[in-house]
């Protein structure tokens, strides 16, 4: 009988330790598009300001250029830090050099979430951005584009 309800109690610490943290159980998957030059494209409206940006058709960062993604605190609140594979920083730079003034668009999971103007050409392989979601929502989020990062680079290492 002892022995019964020491398992018994051992079977619901671990269930109650396992509760605790917030499971993730979904990848997320994140791609930046690029405002549009000329108007063409596909207008995308942010959640919360209900900004409105037209943006070419094809992503210019997907899911495979990212390594890592973490919150981080700058002056202006939390947001989401994008380290992108070496190959994705050097192509990154032209194009944000060429495209100075023009708006990056993070778009996850097909819904845009967020926009940061480029302000300077983006040299160090890093993408920060801030996303119209409230901020206690940000961890789990960002372990959701952490567990899709690891894989798909883990995809990338087979092929």
């Amino acid at each position: 009988m002892k022995g019964a309800l020491a398992g018994l109690a051992v079977v619901l610490l671990i269930a109650g330790c396992e509760s605790a943290a917030p499971r993730v159980e979904s990848p997320a998957i994140a791609r930046f598009f690029l405002e549009s030059s000329n108007g063409a494209g596909t207008t995308v409206t942010l959640p919360r300001s209900g900004v409105r940006v037209v943006v070419g058709p094809k992503p210019m960062l997907t899911e495979y250029d990212v390594l890592a993604v973490e919150v981080t605190r700058v002056e202006l609140g939390r947001c989401l830090r994008f380290q992108l594979t070496p190959a994705a920083a050097r192509d990154l730079l032209p194009l944000s050099e060429a495209n100075v003034g023009r708006r990056l668009v993070l778009v996850l999971d097909g819904a845009p979430l967020g926009a940061r103007r480029i302000e300077r050409p983006l040299a160090d392989g890093v993408v920060a951005i801030f996303v119209e979601t409230p901020d206690d929502t940000l961890p789990l989020l960002a372990e959701r584009l952490r567990i899709t990062a690891a894989d798909m680079q883990r995809r990338a290492r087979k092929s």
